[in-house]
């Protein structure tokens, strides 16, 4: 995930991205921050903001003061208050930015649930958590085998150590509501830790397993987005698509959140368009809506009582038929219209280099019945004869041969 310059050193000490998240080699992903005010002095008499925000596994953040003013920076390992014992993380923002992000998640500075930073981390607190970290993949499979057992209707997702290794919290996703008590039980007596299930949706799950969607990319929950939206087919409707679950679902099983990605700009292009409801009233008849494309500023209509063709409209036309209509006036009729709109020549290609065909050097490929032609017009090298008798008694054949078409010859002109 990180670069060379914030990966883990020989010794399993994490070195800490310096660069205030301007690393170009793009490892460090949405984690990382670029914080805009770190070349900015303070005014004077202004002291440093004594909250920080710190980074633990999977994207997952707090706040943290800092009562003994110890000097922190972004990338530093520090261990933090947790419940109970202490937590590892890595400071992710420092200063007056810390103050942003608050007001975002709405949580006050005065508030007394933040905890406290106690140290820095010290080589024996980075070994803790480094073994802490390396039995979690064992854990996990061995709780799967006990929820296989129990016959839970629950998914484990992850589990994660805290800094100490005292404490494991276990990530799971369920459809309802699961008594985990005699879970927690077998897994307490199992492990020797102290159990926490935490229950997170199927978007949090996704982003922490990662994967590659149907556009050929990473996912972006996992890549960059932070915050997940509510998606609803209201968005797949305005931009035309076709309501097929499994073309709109992603790898959570929910709605693609890349369909609020453009609807804004769809809801701007629809405000031009009337209403779908609105009957165009035409000479011929009426005429009812079928579809549009939305950035051609193109109207497919069709007649009530001959739906068998559509005629394409362009948005001018369509209003000004219904500004007729409103005068209590009729259209002319469909086919007139659609006559007026001049279709644009569209270039797919142009062969300008004459290198079009990819197999332009291959040798061309003979058929099979030209092969079995000749095989079979040539004569068979056995057939020929190889004693001279032979060649004299099939010459002497040939001569009778000939003499009797010339007397049969003879015969027809002496008939005539």
């Amino acid at each position: 995930m990180g670069c060379s310059s914030c990966g883990t050193s020989v010794d399993g000490k994490p070195r800490g991205c310096k660069s205030n998240g301007s690393c170009t080699t793009g490892g460090c992903e949405k984690l990382s921050v670029f914080d805009w005010l770190s070349n900015m002095t303070l005014p004077s008499g202004e002291k440093p903001f004594h909250i920080y925000e710190v980074r633990f596994k999977n994207g997952r953040k707090h706040f943290y003061k800092n009562p003994g003013n110890l000097s922190v920076s972004m990338g530093d390992v520090v261990a933090v208050e947790g419940s109970p014992g202490h937590d590892v993380g890595v400071v992710s923002l420092a200063g007056e930015l810390v103050k942003v992000q608050m007001k975002k998640r709405k949580v006050f500075f005065d508030d007394e649930n933040i905890k406290k930073i106690y140290r820095k981390a010290s080589q024996k607190d980075i070994d803790i958590w480094q073994r802490s970290r390396d039995r979690e993949l064992e854990t996990q499979t061995r709780g799967r085998e006990i929820i296989g057992r129990l016959g839970l209707q629950m998914k484990l997702s992850d589990v994660e150590f805290q800094g100490d290794g005292n404490k494991a919290t276990f990530y799971y996703t369920a459809e309802g509501r699961v008594d985990f008590r005699q879970l927690i039980k077998d897994l307490a007596s199992a492990f020797s830790i102290r159990i926490e299930m935490k229950q997170v949706g199927a978007r949090q799950e996704a982003a922490r397993l990662g994967g590659v969607g149907s556009c050929g990319r990473e996912l972006c929950c996992s890549t960059w987005l932070t915050d997940f939206r509510k998606v609803t087919t209201t968005a797949a409707r305005y931009q035309q698509l076709s309501l097929n679950p499994l073309k709109l679902a992603g790898q959570c099983g929910k709605l693609k959140c890349c369909l609020n990605f453009e609807l804004d700009t769809y809801l701007d292009a629809l405000e031009d368009f009337p209403d779908q409801k609105v009957l165009l009233k035409t000479e011929r008849g009426n005429a009812e809506f079928v579809k549009m494309d939305i950035f051609k500023k193109h109207l497919w209509y069709t007649y009530k009582e001959d739906s068998a063709k559509w005629y394409k409209l362009t948005l001018e036309q369509v209003h000004e038929i219904i500004e007729l209509n409103k005068n209590n006036e009729l259209g002319i009729p469909l086919e007139e219209y659609e006559s007026e709109i001049e279709e644009e020549i569209k270039i797919d290609f142009e062969d300008v280099v004459g290198q079009d065909s990819l197999t332009r050097f291959d040798a061309p490929k003979k058929s099979r019945r030209r092969r079995n032609r000749r095989k079979n017009s040539k004569p068979k090298s056995n057939s020929k004869p190889t004693n001279p008798q032979a060649k004299s008694n099939n010459q002497n054949q040939k001569n009778t041969s000939k003499k009797r078409r010339r007397n049969s010859n003879g015969k027809r002109n002496q008939k005539k």
